[in-house]
């Protein structure tokens, strides 16, 4: 450190504290910074009777003392440099947390709150009163916000959020090893009464099915029980002949809805009871649903009509929008949060349409023999493929990525010879997408770059459907095989098979629930009528649930197979333990 000279060190000394005097008294030294040294004011020549510590006699009050000189005499003899002392406080108080003399807590509070763990882990082996801040409840509780942990808990849900945070961590690693080493258990999600499957939904863990005999079945994986009612669909026993095909199913955290073949569609509530608490009906055949990820909005598209119904303030349901498109639709999306009139998005064989409820039908993109040949929407974009014309070698199939507010292609990702199949925008991280080809590859996307980050190849046929997160990867493919991958590393981890192709995959942290729906619903030389449904298993269709929570996999852990009871009507029992009720002895 440099020091200045005397005579620059007067002018300079801003940081010096003076203290009152008071009545009587002789001024008290000054004292240095963070309570180190300092050096006294007064003139040591004072009589006795005017030092601190004397009893001062009753005399008028002395004038104030004049500042001292920046040198000054001190009693051992020589003089005392001020700014040398300062300079000596200085490096006295590294080890003395700078808030404790200027700083309140909670300012030094709000400054900490910046750090990440590691950060306020170093802050804490500091000194004891950073220790103290550093471990504040406040920090660790938002700490764990911050990271996605509990998200809906309170400060006052834990006694220390540092262990909570820690233990949080602890079990998303593990879950990582399960995942990675298929430690786990699954089961399969069978409906022998609803013979084949025709749809398969999922969220939250709660999965729907819509089968051939008109059914439309729940299971709530959350737990291990998987015997949840199925919804009544108001059916009039006195009407003969079979009932109709459940074709689309859709669910979200407080709603379920089927949509029939008939043209009939219902909509169940997940809070209430069994029964229907709103219906309408279309024309024609269904040919496409949407249920809204978080509120009461339901689309359907059935010809050449798009209808949107959603509930009131008042729990009323109403039509609010009716659009008439000069084109059948073959997807459609409903745009996730959304506050006010609901928006939709319609793909039929070339044109992608936005239909906001009170605006007309605008176009999003449109070229004569480049068909659609997927659809994803997110809260800001929309992103499908389209297929290239077959003659042209520069134009291939590609990915368009299109902002829903300026209605402009924003991004265009690369082509590929093979038709691009399936698409994931709003499950993907951000700035990322994912898609399926028919050319067996599964590509993922940065949405900043056109180039594919990785491509990833082990699927005998074309992919179905796919799922991503920020580390891996799930694939479901035309083959029935579903497979899990390492996004960063571009490999597979494991791989399940199944007969039917793969048409829903849907998983979080720590769950997967996959779907194997066949294409033929209706067998040929198989007739599904007959009593004893063991000849036509295989082509029913499956739906499989992974779990692999260590939570889930405790040794108390009971399993389905033995908690099976007969409250439940059942078609016919492939294992004899499912005959015997376990949970009731």
């Amino acid at each position: 450190r440099s020091r200045r000279s005397s005579s620059d060190a007067c002018p300079g000394r801003k940081r010096r504290r003076t203290q009152p005097e008071s009545e009587g008294a002789a001024p008290e030294p000054v004292q240095g910074w963070g309570g180190f040294g300092g050096i006294p004011c007064g003139d040591p020549s004072a009589e006795p009777s005017m030092r601190p510590g004397s009893p001062s006699p009753v005399v008028p009050e002395p004038p104030p003392a004049p500042r001292p000189d920046c040198t000054s005499e001190i009693p051992g003899g020589g003089k005392e440099d001020f700014l040398g002392q300062l300079i000596r406080d200085l490096n006295e108080i590294n080890e003395v947390p700078f808030f404790d003399v200027q700083l309140p807590y909670e300012l030094a509070l709000k400054i900490f709150r910046f750090l990440d763990r590691m950060e306020l882990g170093r802050c804490a082996q500091v000194s004891k009163a950073w220790k103290v801040l550093a471990e504040d409840q406040v920090l660790w509780f938002q700490l764990c916000q911050r990271e996605g942990y509990m998200p809906d808990n309170r400060i006052s849900d834990s006694p220390c959020w540092k262990a909570t945070l820690q233990e949080c961590r602890e079990k998303e690693q593990a879950l990582r090893t399960n995942w990675k080493n298929r430690i786990g258990a699954v089961s399969q999600l069978q409906y022998e009464l609803g013979k084949v499957l025709c749809d398969v939904h999922s969220c939250d863990g709660v999965a729907i099915a819509g089968y051939t005999s008109g059914d439309v079945k729940l299971w709530d994986t959350r737990t291990w029980d998987y015997t949840a009612p199925v919804l009544e669909p108001e059916h009039d026993l006195a009407q003969p002949g079979p009932r109709p095909h459940a074709s689309f199913v859709r669910i979200n955290s407080s709603l379920a809805a089927a949509a029939y073949e008939d043209g009939v569609v219902k909509v169940w509530s997940l809070m209430i009871d069994r029964e229907p608490i709103h219906h309408y009906q279309h024309n024609q055949k269904i040919q496409a649903m949407a249920l809204s990820p978080e509120g009461a909005t339901i689309a359907t598209a059935s010809a050449f009509q798009v209808k949107v119904e959603s509930a009131n303030d008042k729990g009323y349901w109403e039509t609010v929008a009716d659009f008439e498109i000069q084109k059948l639709v073959n997807s459609l999306n409903l745009v996730p949060k959304v506050t006010g009139c609901p928006i939709a998005v319609a793909a039929t064989d070339e044109a992608v349409y936005l239909l906001k409820a009170g605006e007309p039908t605008k176009v999003l993109h449109s070229v004569y023999g480049q068909p659609i040949t997927c659809l994803d929407v997110s809260a800001n974009e929309a992103a499908f493929g389209v297929k290239g014309f077959t003659w042209l070698i520069n134009e291939t199939n590609k990915i368009l990525l299109y902002n829903l507010e300026t209605g402009h292609c924003i991004v265009q990702l690369s082509s590929s010879l093979g038709d691009f199949s399936c698409v994931n925008l709003r499950d993907s991280p951000p700035c990322m997408l994912v898609a399926g080809n028919k050319d067996r590859r599964v590509r993922v996307y940065d949405l900043r770059r056109s180039n594919p980050v990785c491509s990833l190849y082990g699927h005998q046929l074309g992919i179905s459907a796919v799922q991503m997160d920020d580390w891996k990867v799930i694939s479901g493919g035309e083959d029935g095989l579903v497979c899990v991958w390492d996004q960063r590393m571009g490999t597979k981890l494991w791989e399940m098979h199944a007969r039917h192709p793969v048409r829903h995959i849907w998983f979080n942290s720590h769950s997967l629930i996959t779907a194997n729906i066949p294409n033929e619903k209706t067998p040929r030389g198989a007739s599904i009528m007959d009593d004893d449904l063991t000849a036509h298993r295989r082509h029913r269709g499956i739906i499989y649930a992974y779990e692999f929570s260590v939570d889930q996999l405790a040794v108390e852990s009971v399993l389905p197979i033995c908690r099976s009871s007969y409250t439940e009507t059942s078609g016919y029992n492939y294992n004899i333990g499912l005959a015997v009720p376990y949970d009731n002895i």
